[in-house]
């Protein structure tokens, strides 16, 4: 396994999206990232060797996806994955020469989101379901965003891997915390809204959002906003 870094670094993708290359003579490159021309190139030179390529997007967010089309041009491989050629279901098996990837259904940080986990190397790439830094991600892109992203949580824990290899940020080697501190935190902020709820007396998601992040970027408050009306959403769906 390989890992290549975006020259993309910002409030959101952290020093940038980490594209990953599995295997050698059968390869899968996973999520290569936005289209920046060396860095697609790079991709492609690692691979050029191999006799079958895949090209597997964890979801369509243009930090991950926009470069795919570029990369399949480049190196004859099939887009597999949300915004691809070709949507994969759960647990279908992508053949690399180190072992079978298989993708796995976890909805939440967007409508549509695999994870692809490498059972021989005890590895899941993890997208941007957990991230290498900090303890929260963006999930607010869908009504019942919040609910699907803790259940895959609890769908990629119980997979049992080794180490997480997530879309930005370094790897986890302790999966197990890792996704508990991410759960933890994102209970935790169901708790900030419920409470911002009953001090402000409005469910207004800018409102509430206001309450609870204090004062932000607009383009992140936005996103803020977003994330409260998910918890909004959450919460009543939990009566």
């Amino acid at each position: 396994m390989r890992s290549f870094l975006a020259p993309n670094p910002g409030p959101v993708t952290l020093t940038g999206t980490r594209s990953y290359v599995v295997g050698g003579a059968v390869a899968a490159v996973i999520d290569p990232g936005p289209a920046i021309d060396e860095h697609i190139a790079a991709l492609a030179e690692v691979v050029r060797g191999a006799r079958d390529v895949v090209v597997l997007l964890t979801h369509a967010h243009g930090d991950h996806a926009d470069g795919a089309g570029e990369l399949a041009r480049l190196t004859g491989g099939e887009v597999w994955g949300p915004g691809g050629d070709r949507d994969p279901v759960d647990g279908q098996v992508f053949a690399t020469s180190v072992g079978g990837l298989v993708a796995v259904w976890t909805p939440g940080h967007a409508r549509r989101h695999f994870c692809f986990h490498l059972p021989g190397e005890g590895a899941v790439f993890t997208g941007d379901l957990v991230l290498g830094e900090g303890d929260t991600t963006w999930v607010g892109e869908y009504p019942g965003g919040v609910r699907d992203y803790l259940d895959s949580l609890d769908r990629v824990e119980a997979l049992g891997a080794r180490v997480l290899l997530p879309g930005h940020g370094d790897p986890l080697p302790d999966p197990a915390e890792a996704i508990g501190r991410f759960r933890a935190h994102r209970m935790a902020r169901i708790e900030d809204v419920r409470r911002a709820i009953a001090k402000t007396g409005t469910a207004d998601a800018r409102t509430v959002a206001r309450g609870v992040y204090g004062a932000l970027p607009p383009e992140i408050f936005d996103m803020a906003v977003s994330s409260v009306e998910a918890i909004l959403d959450y919460l009543s769906d939990a009566g």
